[in-house]
């Protein structure tokens, strides 16, 4: 029958996501998903879990023990339509036998950080930026380094029986960066370059949690060390201008901390900056991971390849104080047979809307 010129098709998305092994489309895994689960967070590896029917055929029997298709080191991709949801490789093979019930298979998938996880090493870097270890790291394991940041040169970064992922970690938090892997690249940014997702509240947005806890905040934080050059005490104290640019006309912890209860400034402990621009760095840094963690929120939405850690959701229908520019710092997408396909997230802000 043909639509009326006069009405509009609704959009049609999938509801249920499409399973890639090896580059290939694999339509008999996708016909027996029972469950997945992928997740990622900012200071996390992408991972998934995929539960499959394991018995069947024309000649009932195991369905997936073959190899063919399910394999260690395999590589697996999750998409919705022609977006990536997931991409990695299978680090782990489960089976369940219930009681009364057919088997299932699993497996488990980390991304291409499982390979700085998994390698732990005791070694010393001499005059290095953080990007020159990214660079460093990613050659160590055979992927392309994608630098976008300018942090300056420390005069020795230690690597004591650490792991390749937990330096990068750490150095990343020092310098107020992210690190993260997209297919073979390795990354490493400011922020992560991601797009601008809408969601409202009884729509595309399910359900959302959010909370305003003054518990985590300080009025400013000092971080003090030793100049060697000048042979004199360094420090920096950061206040409430290192996050401006992200409050607009909202209402920051800092200030609403000041105004409820009165200053509290707190100290940087076993940081050691080595001089006043370091001691800057090192200050600002950790009063904006601080300060942003002032609203946080969970939720569950339409699931969108948009999003992704990182992106930042314009959330409406909450009322004054939580509409607007969120920013997500952790995703899971779900599907099962009982709930369809969904996503949930978390995500946080530095300020609360004024009413």
């Amino acid at each position: 029958m043909a639509i009326p010129a006069t009405i509009t098709p609704l959009p049609m998305r999938p509801s249920r996501p499409q399973i890639h092994v090896d580059g290939q489309r694999a339509d008999r895994l996708e016909s027996g998903l029972i469950s997945l689960a992928l997740e990622d967070g900012v200071d996390a590896m992408a991972h998934a879990e995929l539960i499959f029917g394991n018995w069947g055929g024309d000649t009932p029997g195991f369905q997936h023990f073959g190899r063919e298709l399910l394999d260690f080191g395999k590589s697996i991709a999750v998409k919705l339509g022609t977006d990536t949801l997931f991409e990695g490789r299978i680090s782990a093979i489960t089976a369940d036998y219930p009681d009364g019930g057919p088997p299932t298979i699993g497996v488990l998938a980390e991304d291409r950080l499982q390979d700085l996880r998994m390698t732990r090493r005791t070694r010393i870097f001499e005059a290095v930026s953080l990007a020159d270890i990214v660079r460093r790291i990613a050659g160590d394991h055979g992927l392309t380094a994608d630098v976008n940041l300018d942090a300056a040169n420390q005069p020795v970064v230690a690597q004591v029986n650490q792991s390749d992922l937990a330096l990068l970690h750490d150095l990343a938090r020092r310098e107020d960066a992210e690190i993260w892997v997209e297919g073979t690249s390795l990354k490493a940014a400011r922020r992560r370059p991601t797009g601008r997702l809408e969601l409202r509240w009884a729509g595309s947005l399910r359900s959302f949690h959010a909370e305003a806890d003054l518990a985590g905040q300080r009025t400013a934080l000092l971080a003090s060390g030793w100049d060697v050059a000048e042979k004199a005490a360094t420090s920096h104290r950061a206040g409430a201008s290192a996050v401006a640019a992200e409050l607009g006309n909202d209402d920051g912890g800092s200030a609403i901390l000041a105004r409820s209860f009165g200053e509290r400034v707190d100290s940087i402990a076993h940081a050691l900056p080595r001089d006043g621009a370091e001691a800057r760095a090192v200050a600002e840094a950790q009063y904006r991971a601080m300060a942003r963690r002032f609203v946080t929120g969970t939720g569950t939405a339409e699931t969108s390849a948009a999003l992704k850690v990182g992106a930042t959701l314009a959330l409406s229908g909450l009322g004054p104080w939580f509409d607007g520019d969120w920013r997500t710092t952790a995703v899971a997408h779900r599907f099962d047979q009982e709930e369809g396909l969904r996503s949930e997230f978390a995500c946080e802000r530095a300020g609360l809307g004024r009413g």
